[in-house]
């Protein structure tokens, strides 16, 4: 289809359309109902740069990992844990103002919350329009899309989450739901990354919004590629101009994009004019910041390296 960049370019562009939850995996668990519940019940979450269980005795010693007294995720009496098991705990957590009665809880959103027919439609240049100035995150509309069917989002508000004494867990994928933008990806993992065949670069992880190719974040033979850029991308002879996503734990699969950037549109059937300010400030309605919003994160929060 026709399609103008975020720079003005006028080109051609693939447009994909999916639906809020991904067909090619299971999604969850996300959040324990019990401090007693292992791993096999949980998902997992950031702390001191690693990609941890957020399990029952995680949840259990919140106030000490964290060192702040106000965190009280459970009944101390019967150990169940606060979790948003319902669309409207949903929809007044995972926003940047989290609703007072719904702090110190585990956010937890279901693709059922969703109104039926939802879709993002990915509109992507079919060849890749380099620029001088790239921004210096990824925007409100992501950083692209995964060969798996899913979305491939900016950094997760990490700062605002715990600002308001909840947890926003991810699934064993690297995901979680809100309820804008249905099951997304903060951590690439091998859920959505492709097998490397021998002597390959690299497994293959989806599209950036920019028409790159993104890549694991780790070579073919375990190593990390020591010449990216701030956006994580690099050029081999194979492969051309390309990305390597970030390591599980960064929260930053891109640091930025490096191309001008297509659209990411709620309908199928609306023009993508990247170049438009509505379309450079926003993503679909309500894609803000907060526990289950992915916009861009707060000042400080999410920039390369991340």
């Amino acid at each position: 289809m026709p399609c103008t960049l975020s720079d003005g370019t006028e080109t051609t562009c693939l447009s994909l359309t999916i639906g809020p939850d991904p067909t090619t995996f299971e999604i969850g668990p996300f959040c324990p109902r019990n401090i007693a519940d292992g791993p096999d019940k949980s998902g997992k979450w950031i702390f001191q740069d690693k990609l941890v269980d957020a399990d029952g005795p995680f949840i259990a010693a919140l106030a000490d990992n964290y060192g702040d007294e106000t965190w009280q995720l459970f009944d101390p009496a019967t150990g169940k844990i606060n979790v948003t098991d319902t669309k409207l705990s949903c929809e007044a957590a995972a926003r940047p103002d989290v609703a007072e009665e719904y702090q110190n809880h585990c956010v937890e959103c279901e693709v059922s919350y969703l109104e039926e027919g939802t879709t993002m439609t990915y509109v992507i240049p079919l060849n890749p329009v380099k620029i001088t100035n790239p921004a210096d995150r990824v925007g409100r509309n992501g950083v692209g899309i995964g060969f798996a069917g899913v979305r491939i989002d900016a950094a997760a508000p990490i700062d605002a989450i715990l600002g308001a004494h909840t947890l926003a867990a991810f699934d064993d994928c690297g995901g979680h739901v809100n309820p804008h933008a249905g099951y997304h990806i903060h951590a690439v993992n091998d859920c959505i990354t492709s097998e490397a065949g021998e002597g390959d670069h690299a497994g293959k992880v989806g599209l950036a919004l920019d028409g790159y190719t993104i890549f694991a974040s780790l070579l073919a033979d375990g190593t990390a590629p020591d010449d990216l850029d701030s956006c994580r991308g690099h050029a081999t002879d194979g492969d051309g101009y390309h990305y390597h996503a970030g390591d599980t734990a960064s929260n930053a699969i891109l640091g930025c994009h490096s191309g001008a950037a297509g659209c990411l549109l709620d309908s199928k059937d609306a023009t993508c004019d990247a170049s438009a300010t509505e379309e450079r400030r926003g993503g679909p309605p309500g894609a803000g910041g907060g526990a289950g919003g992915d916009g861009p994160p707060p000042d400080g929060a999410g920039k390369s390296p991340e």
